[in-house]
């Protein structure tokens, strides 16, 4: 780490140290500012380091989180314009940014891998509305929050399943495949699981909800893959741009939710970040035993609990904004989607120290031995 990440570091550390002294001496509202501050310094500092790198834009998502609980009138309205109509718009720009990185011979995998293809794609559709709708069940949450928690369940995996699994060095063309099947299903899958498990929570319109898919993702992510198509290699320049234009429009859209839905964060947050921490790790773990039981390859089995644990937050929350709920539904993938980078990229890190061979090698040790 280079002197400057370690002095940002330890002015990071002295303002949290401030806004704690501060809390206990009964001054927590006034302690937001120094609390966004020192999250910006951590999150740059970050950057420094080879291992803590990765989790520099989740720190960034906490800085601007924090900023929209304590501030939240900066983020609702600028000069009577309403920034949640920023959220499909930057949306589409980021599906766009996701199709230029894809390609058609993403889709050929079906052919090469169908049974890992199809079990991915079950177990996609299934385990995480699932355990969305019985844990909305379980912590009794209100309606149009419950129903949030099931949509970030019932929407397809992204672009970051595809950046971890490359990261735990797992089956990157299966998880890119599986990424795009399932985004390719989701005008149909994600309003039917919708219907069925958040039907009685809040009116759900199918049709209605398949065009706003369509809208959000299908059609700019096909636009991407014309791009991509047609003028590979020749934007080099929107290549670099559009990873930080995604990661900031993200950001942004976290930061509106939040802003929108403060008081009713602030009043169920504490549960609802814990129900979505549940949410997200059943994911990783029922995804990686359902393959196990099918006898699948490590890696495959790896990639495709990556993938059923880490969802689109970004269409769930376009989506929601579309019902019109924003502040109460848009909640849990606001929570979900922070939560999920950090754990994601843990096991991803994990899973890179721990490669099938060398699970094999030490199991062949200890059989030995």
């Amino acid at each position: 780490m280079q002197a400057l990440h370690k002095y940002l570091l330890g002015a990071a550390g002295i303002g949290f140290l401030t806004s704690l002294l501060m809390f206990f001496m009964g001054m927590g509202n006034e302690i937001g500012f120094i609390l966004v501050i020192s999250l910006l310094l951590l999150a740059i500092s970050l950057r420094g380091h080879p291992f803590f790198k990765g989790f520099s834009f989740t720190v960034l998502i906490f800085s601007s989180v924090t900023a929209a609980l304590f501030y939240p009138a900066l983020f609702t309205n600028w000069g009577g314009f309403d920034l949640k109509l920023l959220i499909v718009p930057l949306l589409q720009v980021i599906m766009f940014g996701m199709g230029t990185a894809m390609s058609f011979k993403d889709f050929v995998g079906v052919v090469k891998m169908p049974k890992a293809v199809g079990i991915g794609l079950i177990c996609q559709f299934t385990i995480m509305p699932i355990v969305g709708f019985s844990l909305a069940n379980i912590f009794g949450f209100e309606p149009e929050i419950a129903a949030g928690i099931i949509l970030i369940g019932s929407t397809p995996s992204g672009l970051a399943s595809n950046v971890m699994s490359y990261l735990a060095k797992a089956n990157l063309a299966l998880s890119v495949t599986l990424t795009a099947c399932a985004t390719l299903l989701a005008p149909l899958m994600t309003p039917f699981l919708m219907k069925t498990f958040a039907g009685q929570l809040v009116p759900i319109e199918f049709w209605a909800m398949m065009w706003s898919i369509i809208k959000i993702v299908i059609l700019p992510i096909a636009g991407g893959l014309l791009f991509n198509h047609f003028f590979q290699g020749k934007f080099s320049w929107l290549d670099k741009a559009m990873p930080l234009l995604s990661m900031g429009g993200i950001a942004f859209i976290i930061t509106i939710i939040t802003a929108a839905g403060r008081d009713s964060l602030l009043s169920i947050g504490l549960l609802l970040i814990l129900a979505s921490i549940i949410h997200n790790l059943m994911g990783y773990g029922l995804g990686y035993w359902a393959c196990k039981l099918f006898r699948m390859p490590e890696n495959d089995c790896r990639t495709i609990a990556l993938e059923v644990g880490m969802q689109n937050g970004g269409l769930a929350s376009g989506l929601a904004l579309e019902m019109g709920k924003v502040a109460t539904v848009g909640l849990a993938p606001a929570v979900f989607g922070p939560w999920m980078n950090i754990s994601g990229s843990s096991l991803a890190t994990w899973w890179r120290e721990n490669p099938p061979g060398k699970e094999k090698e030490l199991k062949e040790e200890e059989a030995f031995f």
